[in-house]
C-alpha cells in the first residue's frame, strides 16, 4: 500500500481479526456455542421471506419496530423503562461505537479507556481521527478511581470507554465508578455491556444510571447472549438527545430489512435464549474453579469467557492447544490466555488438551 495515497496513520496496519482456523473446537471469539433452536429458525425464515418480498423498497431507516422491541427487552432484562427514542441500533456494537466517535470524537478530540481492554477501541479512534489514550488497570484488572480521575483531568477526553464486563478480562465495573467518571468530565461516558447478560447475580447494569446521567451511553449486542453473531446487530441506550446525534452521523438505511426482521424474531425468543445464558454462566463458573485447581491464576469473570495464566511462554501453550485441535485467544496482558465458554463437550475437550499441554510444558 506504500504507493497509495492513504492516510499516514493507516500505513503499516493489518485488518483486525482473530485467527479463523478450521479446528474441531473453536473457543477464541466469545461466540455463543449454541445455535438458534429449530423453532427460532423457522420463525426467522418466515420473517425473512416476508422481508424479501419487499426488498425492492428501502428498509425502515429508523428501525422503529426493532427499537421498540429492544426497549421492551431491556425493561424486562434490567428493569429500566426506556422510550423507543432512547434506543439506537446498528450493524453490531462496532458500528455503534464508530458512530459515537464520529459524533463526539474527531480531530483535536481525545478518547480514553483503561487497558487492557477491547482491542478495537483504538481502531475506532484511529478511523475517526480521534486521539487515543489509556490509563492502566490495577493488578486485579479493576479500575482505580483516583488514577482514573487523574487521567480524565490530564487528558480531558470527550469520550470515555468503559467495558463492563471488560474484554479480555471479564471484569465488571462498579456503578459508583461510572458515576464518578461521569461527574469528572463534560464528555460522553460509554459503558460497553456486550456481555451484560452473563453477569453474576447482584451485578447491576449501567442502564439503571441513564435517568440521572445525561451524557451516559450504554451499548449492548445480540451477538453473545442471543447467539446472533452472524446477524450483526448491536444497540445503544441513552438520552433521546444523544440518540438524535447518532442519527445525524449514521449512513442512510444502515440496517437492512432482513437484519431488522431476524432481530425482531430473536427478541421474541428472548426467554428461550436466556435459558442458554444461565447454562453458560454455570459453565463459566465451573471452568474458572477447574482452572484454579490446576494451579493457574484466573480473573473473576462476568462474561462468557475466562482469562487465565500466568505462563512464561503463553504462545507455546496456545500453539500446544491448537495442535490438539482447540483454538483459544492469545490476547490481553502478557502471560495470559482467554478461553470462551463452549458446550460441555467443547469444554471437556479444552480441559483434556490443556492438561496434556501443561504436562508437556513442565
Amino acid at each position: 500500500m506504500t504507493d497509495l495515497p492513504i492516510r499516514d496513520e493507516l500505513r503499516g496496519f493489518e485488518p483486525y481479526g482473530a485467527p479463523q482456523l478450521d479446528v474441531p473446537v473453536c473457543l477464541n471469539v466469545n461466540e455463543n456455542p449454541f445455535p438458534p433452536s429449530e423453532r427460532l429458525v423457522a420463525d426467522a425464515a418466515r420473517a425473512v421471506a416476508h422481508a424479501v418480498r419487499t426488498l425492492n423498497r428501502y428498509p425502515d431507516r429508523e428501525a422503529t419496530t426493532l427499537r421498540e422491541r429492544l426497549a421492551a427487552y431491556l425493561e424486562r432484562e434490567s428493569g429500566v423503562a426506556l422510550e423507543t427514542g432512547q434506543v439506537w441500533a446498528a450493524n453490531g456494537s462496532n458500528e455503534v461505537m464508530l458512530q459515537i466517535l464520529q459524533a463526539f470524537g474527531g480531530p483535536g478530540r481525545t478518547a480514553l479507556s483503561f487497558a487492557p481492554t477491547y482491542s478495537m477501541y483504538p481502531e475506532y479512534a484511529r478511523d475517526t481521527a480521534t486521539d487515543w489514550v489509556t490509563a492502566r488497570r490495577s493488578d486485579d484488572f479493576g479500575i482505580d478511581r483516583e488514577q482514573a480521575l487523574k487521567a480524565i483531568a490530564e487528558h480531558q477526553p470527550t469520550v470515555v470507554f468503559i467495558a463492563s464486563p471488560n474484554n479480555p478480562t471479564g471484569t465488571a465495573v462498579p456503578l459508583g465508578l461510572v458515576t464518578a467518571l461521569h461527574e469528572a468530565t463534560d464528555g460522553i461516558v460509554v459503558v460497553d455491556e456486550a456481555y451484560a447478560e452473563f453477569r453474576r447475580d447482584g451485578v447491576p447494569s449501567a442502564l439503571t444510571l441513564l435517568e440521572t446521567h445525561p451524557r451516559l451511553i450504554v451499548t449492548r449486542t445480540m451477538s453473545k447472549a442471543f447467539a446472533f453473531a452472524g446477524a450483526r446487530l448491536g444497540y445503544a441506550a441513552a438520552s433521546t438527545r444523544i440518540v438524535d446525534v447518532l442519527r445525524v452521523v449514521r449512513l442512510p438505511y444502515h440496517l437492512s430489512a432482513v437484519t431488522q426482521a431476524v432481530a425482531v424474531v430473536a427478541l421474541e425468543h428472548a426467554t428461550e435464549l436466556q435459558a442458554r445464558v444461565a447454562q453458560l454462566r454455570d459453565e463459566r463458573d465451573a471452568l474458572a474453579l477447574w482452572l484454579r485447581d490446576q494451579g493457574l491464576d484466573v480473573a473473576d469473570s462476568d462474561a462468557n469467557f475466562v482469562l487465565f495464566g500466568r505462563f512464561g511462554d503463553r504462545h507455546a501453550v496456545w500453539q500446544g492447544l491448537l495442535d490438539h485441535g482447540v483454538l483459544i485467544r492469545e490476547t490481553g496482558p502478557d502471560g495470559w490466555l482467554r478461553v470462551s465458554v463452549g458446550t460441555p463437550e467443547e469444554t471437556t475437550a479444552f480441559k483434556v488438551a490443556l492438561v496434556d499441554v501443561l504436562k508437556e510444558q513442565r
